[in-house]
């Protein structure tokens, strides 16, 4: 399941209809005390209230509440692809294989042992007997095999989630307990289909998958640890444990996820007790970390991130069908224009200056938590900070600057690129005035365009660059899949799961030899090829990869799992194990499934090892950012 992360279409990222690193372990980082800032009680006060009025009946209860930036696209796992949305799709409902919380490893799901044949075409999987719907009723194959077969037949059921069946000739279930999916071809991503299983007894009552957004009816049919029970659009999300969860079931008796616009307000909320654990968008700035790193009952949490941070190009928005739409900036067209851009800008002070040290300088595609798959550019290669080069490809590509000191187009006009930005993340605006004064010196001007809902503008093709970021998998298929030709739209009117439109015939070559091989390495070089090409494009300009800042009130959770479980996140991890694992305060059970305890953080530059696997990386000072994985 992609997520994009905070920005955009819901995206911590941009608009999406759909979205989609680890190491064994890591030695806990130190949170560097930060510039304070004042924080905004006042602004928690209609939160306040409308907390109380959505937890009136849980008075006695142990109610976990889980403040977040960000609201629910959609609670319909076929077109869900923000990561709040899509983190709650895993704590309703089972995927065939999970995660394992320790290193990524695959185990089972709601399959509980899978094989292929020789030729690598047939995969059989074993559903497990054990599980059964929130309403009572028996989860069989064939709830799996109608929802592969719905997204491979229906658009709208296809919209999130269908790259993982566009490879998928025939699935069948022969019995309550055993699925046969047959291939195309050889698919190495059998066991990391990211895909929600429905019941079919009340999916198959749905007439248009592309409208039904699965939010009314309470409570909602799952097999997951949780039963979604309540919901209020741009408010709260309210679960129930599922009693009958075959893993067993969580010891919290609520969870909700509260939506603060005003991330200051969330954190004052978490300061009063009002809630229990608070992320950011999707983490704390440096100043919020620090001005909890002390407080009574509060532990604040670090850890290596799922995701990146990036700027996305518009290279022109065109649809499969060969029509093109949008009104993306022409020069942008130009390789040396997108690549003069990303030379003018300095990596190292969006680490130091807005991460303050919370980050890592980016670099490929991929983050290096996941090291089999993290990619640098050659020395030759890279686009290092160099504004002088840069204000000389600009020359070559015919953009000079005029009397005023303004660089012109071909139409005589000068250069000012539309910037769209997350209005409810703060890197966004901090690294948009850098860009500002580092572009303003080439003579090209920027005007942030900062949104609540960045999504329709970023599909409809009507910007010049954006912010970006994904949240990515421990396998990367579908944060590679997004820049495929076949991830267009099929016409302007459509919605598909491109993420910058980008169509390039080299890199889908790449992509599709990626996902059939199955030899590890072999695939890891072809997906660093990819992630070379894509570099070489100048689409996309990886600046950061944020860590995981976060934090929890001791006094209401006792123990919750990280992941990877030696130092990792708690917040949108790639399974249920957090909620799913969390021990209230003074329960008197501290066995919580499989917790660990959360790191608590407190350095100035740290340096994060992940152990087992030999990779090494200096982590400076630095903060956060947010989109649909």
């Amino acid at each position: 399941m992609k997520t994009h992360d905070q920005h955009g279409r819901g995206r911590t990222g941009p608009r999406l209809k759909g979205i989609r690193l680890l190491a064994a372990g890591a030695a806990a980082l130190v949170l560097t005390a930060g510039l304070a800032s004042p924080l905004a009680p006042a602004s928690t006060q209609a939160h306040a209230a409308e907390s109380a009025q959505s937890t009136k009946d849980t008075k006695g209860k142990k109610v976990l509440t889980v403040a977040v930036a960000q609201s629910v696209d959609s609670l319909s796992p076929f077109l869900a692809e923000r990561l709040l949305s899509t983190s709650i799709h895993r704590l309703m409902y089972d995927f065939l294989t999970n995660y394992d919380p320790k290193d990524a490893h695959v185990v089972p799901g709601l399959a509980t042992k899978w094989e292929t044949s020789p030729d690598k075409l047939t995969w059989t999987y074993t559903i497990r007997s054990n599980s059964k719907w929130s309403d009572g009723q028996q989860v069989t194959a064939e709830d799996a095999a109608w929802t592969f077969n719905k997204m491979m037949t229906d658009e709208g059921a296809a919209t999130a989630n269908g790259s993982f069946v566009s490879n998928f000739a025939e699935v069948t279930a022969p019995s309550p307990t055993k699925l046969v999916i047959r291939l195309k071809e050889p698919q190495a991503t059998m066991t990391a289909l990211d895909v929600p299983i429905v019941p079919k007894h009340v999916w198959e009552k749905v007439t248009d998958f592309s409208k039904f957004n699965n939010d009314t009816s309470f409570p909602i049919v799952g097999d997951g640890p949780y039963i979604l029970t309540d919901y209020k659009p741009d408010s709260y999300v309210r679960l129930v444990p599922n009693k009958n969860f075959w893993r067993g079931a969580p010891k919290f008796d609520e969870l909700v996820f509260r939506y603060y616009k005003d991330q200051d307000a969330a954190v004052a909320a978490l300061r009063k007790g009002e809630v229990s654990f608070v992320a950011g968008s999707p983490a704390l700035t440096p100043a919020q970390a620090a001005s909890l790193k002390g407080e009574k009952n509060i532990r604040v949490n670090e850890g290596p991130g799922r995701r990146f941070y990036a700027i996305a190009v518009n290279p022109g928005a065109q649809a499969r069908n060969g029509e093109k739409f949008g009104d993306g900036d022409p020069s942008l067209l130009d390789e040396r224009v997108r690549h003069a851009l990303f030379m003018a800008v300095d990596r190292k002070t969006i680490v130091d200056k807005v991460f303050q040290g919370h980050a890592v300088e980016g670099q490929g595609y991929i983050p290096p938590r996941f090291p089999s798959y993290f990619w640098e550019p050659s020395a030759d290669q890279k686009l290092a900070y160099d504004p002088a080069k840069a204000a000389q490809l600009l020359d070559q590509a015919g953009y000079k600057k005029n009397a005023d000191g303004k660089r012109v187009g071909k139409d005589g006009k000068p250069l000012n690129y539309r910037m769209l930005c997350h209005a409810t993340d703060p890197n966004d605006k901090a690294v948009g005035q850098y860009l500002q004064e580092w572009w303003g010196k080439l003579g090209i001007g920027v005007t942030l365009n900062c949104l609540d809902n960045v999504t329709d503008p970023w599909l409809a093709g009507k910007f010049d660059l954006a912010f970006d970021g994904w949240s990515v998998n421990p396998d990367p298929d579908y944060v590679l899949y997004i820049h495929t030709c076949g991830a267009r739209p099929a016409t302007p009117k459509d919605t598909d799961a491109t993420d910058d439109f980008i169509c390039d015939k080299k890199y889908d070559e790449l992509y599709s030899q990626q996902l059939s091989e199955y030899d590890p390495a072999k695939r890891a070089d072809l997906v660093q090829q990819m992630e070379s090409r894509l570099y070489d494009l100048g689409y996309m300009n990886v600046m950061a990869y944020p860590n995981a800042v976060e934090a929890y009130r001791t006094d209401q959770i006792e123990s919750i799992t990280t992941m990877p479980s030696a130092a990792g996140n708690i917040y949108g991890q790639d399974g249920y194990w957090s909620w799913w694992s969390a021990v209230p305060a003074n329960s008197g059970d501290s066995s919580g499934g499989s917790t660990s305890t959360g790191v608590i953080i407190g350095i100035a530059a740290g340096v994060v090892v992940l152990a087992g696997l030999g990779v090494l990386f200096t982590v400076r000072r630095r903060a956060t950012a947010e989109e649909r994985e």
